[in-house]
């Protein structure tokens, strides 16, 4: 490239047009930022930077370059005919996301092809019109992403129609009265479309799968929730009877396999109304140490890989848990029996049992298939209870005030209030010992760089008719960062066994759990949305660097009215976590090597890590890894749709809550901002609505997307993100699962 005294002159916008040409057209794989094409083309006054900036906008306009961030961009590589995935929306906006990129293009309604949300589609970009945005025109639908939707039953005279709860279809199905199943107006039901619209005929035509029941009962809109994700809603009788068949007596074969821990003092700690005991901790003192083992029920071992309960499990992939249920990933035999670590019984586990030392440093661990057998189930509470009897203070990050001592004697050496629970003081002192390790565990990952987001969990209390009486937060305390910690430990520590390996050997395949770094644009816009809270935080540097001065914010905004807010803009800037084959570290928990292992009953992933590690305990060479990643994609992708799942139920007991209050008033705070208006989230009971733009009759409003909000044209009034607001309900649509508001007068 020509530098400044070459030029001799001041540039003119063609040769500029050049230049930035070369560099993009020499290097098709590079992305550049302004500083970096400003150093490269030699540009150093002012006009010729913002002459530069106007031309690369041109280029992209112009489909030349892409614009990848605000700063950023490089060649377009695409011709006009692209693959990608396709999204539907019921106003007609419907847009088209190309393979490898994250920038919608729109896509009218008359060019669609009626394709829907997740279809796999052709497109041709069409001629740019000027002044217009990029727009495409599908010409193939390659492949559906789902043919069985979910709505409404309409009968009529001669015929019937499915009007589809998601309302994404121009036409309802057209459903002939011979393929109704036994359907009634007012039935939900499932409902397979046998007929997709064409050229010449636009009718979409189906036949019903399954009637779920009558619309607004508890159990039918719990199950319309889960089949308009394709996810299970009942478990195939020839399933449930393989699990019968399968014998939950142990062998004493078996157990001399094994390391004896029946007599090791163990208990598991999960929630009031769990079933699914899948993890359980022992602790005993040995001249080395603590000797903590982390216990996990063996489902390996009763769940035989390509058998038929291994087969739906594969495509179940994950429990799915909405507000009043649980849809298992195993036959309940199997979740809640034989695999459950279930007190008083023999159980099989595969086993990490860590000795550390009292500042919980690992002085050694081994792997090991384990029989044992649990001294008592704890639920949180209890624990917790018992945490607080014997002075832990709990969210202090203080360890334990009791001495180490020697667990047999702990009834002579010192006192240990067991609360309201029935166990012996040393099962209570081997507690209070297992929360000072997990506290020295928690304070050194966070001083490595984990990112603190303690986010509280919405709950409901649900009455037998299964309707909601109650909203309320439920916050983490010091019993479930207990369990946390050892089961962060021992996924990690089974992780580093395999992918961490000397330089010149090569590791075997093993299902990581991977994280990658923030969205660099997301972490942009979450410093400058903080700035007007006066508060700040680094963008750049390191990965340590970021996560502590995250974690500073964390700590600076606890207990402020501005948190809830701050928090969530945050999470929205994390990439989301998924399974790979391709380890590149867990970001949020500051670990190089991270997997699931600690809970097979609910999550196919830690089946397969369990088999990958038995296998190379046996001396196999390692799996195969495309096969692995294919598995890895599948989970990843279920995981996705049972947490939407559980969102719309969440929703949906929201709106049923909130039903019998429409016309009340109350103090709320701006949640989310949208272009086509507020989300708010009432203060007292936590239930989210929205104050719909045409609501805000006052003036007109523009979106200000990068400081979520909506600013008033004339008036200049502002509504933030986390804006106290008063708000009435107006209404409460349970079939789409809505809440709209008004703001009070």
């Amino acid at each position: 490239m020509a530098n400044g005294k070459e030029r001799g002159k001041r540039l003119t916008k063609r040769r500029l047009v050049e230049m930035l040409s070369t560099l993009f057209n020499t290097n098709p794989n590079e992305t550049f930022s302004f500083k970096q094409i400003f150093k490269l083309l030699h540009l150093k006054n002012h006009p010729e930077k913002m002459l530069a900036i106007d031309i690369m906008e041109e280029m992209a306009w112009d489909d030349h370059l892409c614009k990848v961030s605000d700063s950023s961009y490089r060649l377009n590589t695409q011709g006009q005919t692209v693959e990608g995935t396709f999204v539907r929306k019921a106003n007609g906006k419907n847009s088209f996301i190309a393979d490898g990129s994250d920038k919608a293009v729109f896509v009218a309604e008359r060019n669609s092809m009626f394709a829907l949300t997740g279809d796999r589609v052709k497109v041709t970009m069409m001629a740019r019109r000027e002044r217009h945005m990029k727009e495409a025109m599908v010409i193939e639908i390659i492949k559906r992403a789902h043919d069985e939707f979910v709505g409404r039953l309409k009968v009529e005279q001669d015929f019937a129609f499915l009007i589809s709860d998601s309302n994404i279809f121009v036409h309802d199905i057209f459903i002939p009265k011979r393929k109704l199943k036994g359907g009634k107006t007012g039935d939900k039901a499932v409902v397979r479309v046998t007929h997709w619209p064409s050229k010449d005929d636009k009718n979409l035509v189906g036949e019903v799968v399954d009637v779920l029941g009558k619309a607004g009962d508890n159990n039918t809109e719990m199950h319309a929730i889960l089949a308009q994700y394709g996810l299970p809603y009942k478990y195939p009788k020839n399933v449930e009877n393989a699990a019968v068949k399968i014998d939950a007596e142990i062998s004493a074969e078996e157990i001399a396999r094994r390391e004896d821990f029946r007599d090791v003092m163990t208990c598991t700690i999960d929630p009031y109304d769990a079933k699914d005991f899948d993890d359980a901790l022992s602790i005993r003192q040995t001249n080395d140490g603590w000797e903590v083992g982390v216990h996990i029920a063996d489902v390996s071992h009763y769940v035989r890989e390509n058998s038929i309960i291994d087969k739906e499990a594969f495509k179940r992939a994950t429990s799915v848990y909405l507000v009043d249920r649980t849809i298992p990933m195993l036959p309940e035999r199997l979740c809640n029996f034989i695999c459950s670590l279930r007190p008083g019984e023999e159980k099989l586990c595969y086993s990490v049992v860590f000795v550390l030392d009292n500042e919980a440093k690992i002085k050694s661990w081994r792997l090991v298939h384990t029989v044992i057998k649990s001294d008592h189930r704890f639920a949180y509470g209890e624990v917790q209870d018992i945490l607080e009897k014997n002075g832990v203070k709990d969210g202090t990050g203080q360890p334990s005030p009791v001495k180490v001592i020697n667990l047999a004697e702990a009834k002579t050496d010192k006192p240990v209030d067991c609360g309201d629970v029935k166990v012996s003081p040393q099962l209570a002192c081997g507690l209070l010992l297992l929360d000072a390790l997990a506290k020295k565990l928690r304070e050194k990952r966070f001083k490595d760089g984990a990112v603190k987001f303690d986010r509280e969990e919405l709950h409901f209390d649900i009455d037998e008719q299964g309707k909601p009486t109650k909203v309320f937060y439920k916050k983490s305390k010091d019993a479930n960062k207990l369990i946390e910690e050892f089961m962060l430990l021992a996924n990690r520590t089974v992780a580093e066994s395999i992918g961490k390996t000397e330089k010149v050997k090569k590791a075997k395949t093993l299902v990581y759990r991977i994280h990658d770094r923030p969205d660099p644009i997301k972490l942009d816009n979450l410093s400058k949305f903080i700035t007007k809270f006066g508060y700040k935080i680094k963008t750049a540097g390191t990965k340590g660097q970021i996560s502590r001065s995250l974690n500073q914010l964390m700590d600076d905004i606890s207990g402020k009215r501005e948190q809830n807010v701050i928090e969530m803009v945050a999470l929205r800037a994390m990439m989301k976590a998924k399974y790979s084959v391709y380890n590149i570290g867990h970001y949020g928990l500051a670990f190089d090597h991270y997997t699931h292992f600690t809970s097979p009953i609910r999550r196919f992933p830690d089946l397969m890590v369990h088999r990958l590690l038995t296998r190379y305990q046996q001396g196999a060479r390692s799996a195969n890894k495309d096969h692995y990643e294919e598995l890895c994609e599948h989970a990843s992708d279920m995981e996705a749709l049972a947490q939407q799942a559980e969102r719309d139920s969440i929703k949906y007991k929201m709106v049923e809550f909130m039903e019998d209050k429409i016309g009340n008033e109350y103090d709320a705070h701006i949640s989310g901002i949208t272009s086509y208006g507020i989300y708010a989230e009432i203060d007292e009971n936590h239930c989210e609505g929205m104050i719909s733009m045409h609501d805000l009759d006052d003036d007109y409003y523009d979106f200000d997307e990068k400081n979520y909000m909506l600013v008033g044209r004339r008036r200049h009034h502002k509504y933030q993100l986390g804006d106290p607001i008063r708000i009435m309900v107006s209404r409460a649509n349970i079939e789409k699962r809505q809440l709209d508001f008004t703001i009070a007068d």
